[in-house]
């Protein structure tokens, strides 16, 4: 079971999981749990057939049956939603909202959630461990200068589900890089496996792009691919000045995970992101957000 922090209400909630028998079957403790993990989980995860395939099959006509009794299950606002005319069930995945349905921060000292989903935060980088062991962020970034320089900052994981809206936009303003492509698999990001394996982070397919703010100094923002992600589609033009809550782009069918970088000293995360996160829960709350404020 998965547990989370609703921000609006307060309340500790019992996340509905997509795909729980899978998830289950993959990362669980029992004997075929652990033999599957071991040998039929790298190959779905390293070989792209899996993910392409099952991408394919979310973009056909057919698949537009999903959607329906997908918003039923999981209870999702159609009323949020700019259109309602789906052509397939990865279109309904990467629709668009109405723009008032996600008011964004306006106050520049203010950075913003980028995304809908889950949050922990970190104000020091190293305080995120799993099972004892410190993420290795120069593995991550495949950069040394950029993990000396965000090794004493501040971290923020964002989660995102296959039931949540899947377009992630720029926390702050400033000017954003070309983003930069590291292959890998597309193991997924669920809590579930990621308590199994932590260099999940490090290993799947990620894009970096570099963000210049005036406000937060230089900002890292990561997407990170997971399973049946296989596509991660940039919306902005690279190397322009970006506005806090502009769409930066948007993630195929699936679940996947954002990670964002602070320089040291650069921002104060919400107190109630913080605590949470001590405590151990996600915090469930909604693109435009506020997540924290520069120092």
């Amino acid at each position: 079971m998965i547990h989370y922090i609703d921000r609006k209400t307060k309340a500790v909630c019992e996340e509905k999981i997509y795909g729980a028998r899978a998830l289950s079957l993959l990362y669980g403790d029992r004997f075929w749990s652990i033999f599957l993990h071991r040998t039929l989980l790298p190959l779905l995860a390293y070989l792209p057939y899996f993910s392409r395939f099952y991408g394919y099959l979310q973009k056909r006509s057919s698949s537009r049956a999903k959607i329906a009794p997908f918003i039923e299950a999981y209870r999702i606002d159609k009323s949020e939603f700019e259109t309602q005319d789906f052509h397939s069930f990865n279109d309904f995945f990467t629709r668009k909202l109405k723009p008032e349905c996600r008011p964004v921060v306006q106050d520049p000292k203010v950075a913003t959630m980028p995304a809908d989903g889950r949050y922990l935060v970190y104000p020091h980088f190293e305080e995120f461990i799993v099972k004892g062991r410190v993420f290795d962020l120069a593995e991550f970034l495949q950069d040394p200068v950029y993990a000396r320089r965000f090794q004493t900052g501040s971290m923020v994981i964002a989660r995102l589900c296959p039931v949540d809206y899947h377009r992630f936009h720029f926390p702050c303003d400033g000017v954003a890089s070309t983003p930069q492509l590291i292959n890998g698999p597309l193991y997924s990001v669920n809590p579930l496996a990621l308590k199994k394996r932590l260099t999940i982070l490090s290993e799947n397919k990620r894009v970096i792009t570099e963000i210049s703010s005036e406000q937060f100094g230089t900002v890292l923002f990561v997407e990170i691919g997971a399973t049946a992600v296989g596509t991660i589609q940039q919306t902005f033009q690279p190397e322009s000045f970006v506005h806090k809550g502009q769409e930066k782009g948007y993630f195929e069918f699936g679940g996947s995970c954002i990670v964002l970088l602070f320089e040291e000293g650069r921002i104060t995360f919400d107190a109630d992101l913080v605590e949470n996160t001590k405590r151990g829960f996600e915090t469930l709350t909604q693109f435009g957000c506020s997540l924290g404020t520069c120092r």
